[in-house]
């Protein structure tokens, strides 16, 4: 009887300590940095919105954001990176302003085991376990085709004339492959158009807005329209063409879609947007980061895709999912 009631128990401890041993690692929570570009811009607030809604739907994650104030702040955005990695999180998804000064950090990160995916701008290391991205060399071809047919909307010729380019910043990966894929759609699609030397302007909308004002006053006859490579530079330009009123006369095509850019694209200051899906990079740079710390092979990229809107199909059900990311955080939670 003794015996049986020492088994008993041991059976008893075993049961007890395979629960809480099961309970324990079922429990266990992945700690993911989210790490942007810049906490000014609504295009990064999209993407927090996705990763904060896989937050939300995934039970064993905890994120944390961190970004500098501006694009521009690319030293600080290294400093930010390497206050993470003192912290050893289990995963780190970063959209790196710089292909190489991030570099060293997320090197010593990956080899301390730190899981690394990389969203909208690829950095220069294989050490990497996925780049998640807007092809930007597709996204510029079709905003040089955009830009063909709204110059004809607008009754211009693309036989002759001139195209002014603004850029938000020299030297970034995305924003370079963005305007050589509308350098060479617009020498496919419309080789008769002179594109003017790019103008950089520091990711400043005030910078972009008077820059396209020079433009518009050094060419008055021969301008034919503005391509604008991010959001800022495309609110800029949509301020200049409206404080002019010639919204019916100079066509103007932009990447993003962030508040003000929508406004402009309703008001007819801008023609057409060419839009990533930010909220994507966020969501599934998180669902990623849990694949990675879980031991998954994945991709090394994923195309997340880009879309050009007009006020012709801004309303269409799936565009607007694209272009409210709080309403698309919504859906998906409610699955």
């Amino acid at each position: 009887m003794i015996k049986n009631s020492r088994m008993l128990t041991v059976l008893a401890l075993i049961v007890v300590f395979t629960f809480v041993f099961t309970a324990g690692t079922f429990a266990q929570e992945y700690d993911i940095a989210v790490i942007i570009k810049a906490t000014d811009s609504g295009f990064w607030q999209d993407v927090l919105t996705g990763a904060k809604a896989a937050d939300e739907k995934l039970d064993n994650v905890t994120i944390t954001t961190h970004g500098p104030t501006s694009e521009s702040q690319i030293a600080e955005q290294v400093a930010i990176l390497e206050n993470v990695i003192t912290r050893q999180p289990d995963a780190i998804v970063m959209a790196s302003t710089s292909s190489d000064a991030s570099v060293p950090a997320l090197e010593r990160a990956y080899d301390q085991g730190i899981k690394i995916i990389t969203i909208d701008n690829k950095v220069n290391t294989d050490k990497v376990h996925s780049h998640l991205a807007t092809d930007n060399i597709v996204g510029g071809k079709l905003a040089a085709e955009m830009f063909v047919e709204m110059a004809k909307e607008h009754g211009k010729s693309v036989d002759s004339g001139k195209v002014g380019l603004i850029s938000a910043m020299a030297g970034v990966q995305v924003l370079s492959d963005r305007d050589e894929g509308f350098i060479t759609g617009l020498n496919e699609y419309a080789p008769g158009l002179e594109i003017l030397e790019t103008r950089y302007v520091d990711n400043r909308i005030p910078e972009a807005l008077s820059t396209a004002e020079d433009i518009l006053t050094s060419h008055p006859e021969e301008l034919v329209g503005f391509f604008a490579d991010n959001n800022h530079t495309g609110a800029g330009v949509a301020r200049a063409i409206a404080e002019r009123g010639i919204a019916e006369e100079i066509p103007v095509v932009a990447f993003d879609a962030d508040d003000a850019e929508k406004r402009a694209l309703e008001e007819g200051t801008i023609d057409a947007l060419i839009v990533q899906d930010p909220f994507r990079m966020g969501y599934d740079g998180v669902r990623y980061a849990v694949r990675a710390i879980e031991g998954e092979e994945l991709p090394a990229y994923v195309d997340t895709g880009v879309t050009a809107v007009t006020r012709e199909n801004m309303d269409d059900e799936e565009i607007q999912n694209l272009l409210n990311p709080d309403q698309r955080a919504k859906a998906v939670l409610a699955e």
